[in-house]
Parts: C-alpha cells; sequence; structure tokens
C-alpha cells in the first residue's frame, strides 16, 4: 500500500514535468496568447490512469509551473482562473475512468477509445470554460465593440478547440494501444 502512494506521487510528479515540457512546445496562434498543445495529454493520462484526485493534482501541478515559470498576469483573479482553475479541471477527465476500465476489462478496444475521447471532452471543455470567463472578464479591451463574452469564447474556441481534438485522438491512441496503462483498482 505505501509503495503505491509513492508511485501515485512519483507518477503525478513525472507527468506534471511532462506536462509543463509539452506545453513549451506549443503551435502559438495568437500574440496575445492562446496555442495548441498537448499540455492537457499528461493530464488525461494520469486522470484515467489512477482516478479524480491523481487528475487533479496533476493539473493542479501543471497550472502552478506554468503560472509561476511563465505567466501572463494582470490580476490575481485572472491567474486563479488561468492557472489554477483551467489546468486542475482537466483532471475531471477521470469521471470516465470506470467505463474505460470495464472496456479494458472487456478487451472492447472502441469503449476505451469513446470513453477517453469523453474524458478529454470533458476535461478540456472545463478548461475551455475558465479560459473564457478569464477573457470575458479580464481581456475585455481586446474585444473593442464586440460584446466580450462572444469575443472570448471565438477567441479561446481558436486554440482549445483544435488542442482538445488533437489530444482526444492522442489519448485515445494511447489507451487502445497499450490498455495495461490503466492501473486497476487492487492493483
Amino acid at each position: 500500500m505505501r509503495n503505491q502512494k509513492l508511485l501515485w506521487m512519483i507518477e503525478i510528479a513525472i507527468f506534471a514535468a511532462i506536462g509543463y515540457v509539452l506545453d513549451q512546445l506549443k503551435f502559438s496562434i495568437w500574440a496575445q496568447g492562446g496555442s495548441i498543445s498537448l499540455v492537457m495529454l499528461p493530464i488525461i493520462l494520469i486522470a484515467i490512469r489512477w482516478g479524480l484526485s491523481a487528475g487533479l493534482v496533476t493539473g493542479l501541478l501543471i497550472g502552478l509551473l506554468n503560472m509561476t515559470i511563465n505567466p501572463f498576469i494582470v490580476h490575481w483573479a485572472q491567474a486563479i482562473l488561468d492557472y489554477i482553475f483551467a489546468f486542475t479541471f482537466v483532471g475531471f477527465a477521470a469521471i470516465v475512468r470506470k467505463p474505460v476500465l470495464a472496456g479494458v476489462l472487456q478487451n472492447n478496444k472502441k469503449k476505451i477509445a469513446l470513453y477517453v475521447v469523453i474524458g478529454t471532452v470533458v476535461g478540456g471543455l472545463l478548461r475551455f470554460i475558465c479560459h473564457t470567463i478569464a477573457g470575458a472578464i479580464f481581456f475585455k479591451e481586446y474585444a473593442g465593440d464586440q460584446n466580450a463574452w462572444i469575443y472570448s469564447i471565438v477567441y479561446n474556441g481558436s486554440y482549445m478547440l483544435p488542442a482538445i481534438i488533437i489530444t482526444a485522438i492522442v489519448a485515445a491512441f494511447i489507451f487502445t494501444a497499450s490498455p495495461r496503462l490503466i492501473k486497476k483498482e487492487n492493483e
């Protein structure tokens, strides 16, 4: 049991570091921020492998790393939304862990892929919502005469939608290619 907790902590630390590196390997599409990267992938992998708490902790660590090393902060509440909440909430991809585990036990790769994609979309949409709220409130001057909420939805959607799609494809491929990555309840 003690070794399991240690393994849990080590994997979270390693995957948080990988997530930070993946966020640095990005395709920036806007000068003000917003880029397409695989930063959500390690969070999704840990969340589905270990469960909700591991996914939330990994996301929190990635958000803290991004916030302390290369931040763009205009207000403390924006920092919490864009860094702490946005990345932590990706860990909610763990809500599909049980159906993915069932797919592994049934050797049903379609079921595994479907639920991994659903989990990725859930986590990605929660991150998108956080960025959208922060954008509409703290970056509304960029909207000009447009509605700040619509501007923020379009702006954040322009990079989050491709990031969610790419992450979902890669995560589904990883779990269907190697379903033994799923940590079973009694291991």
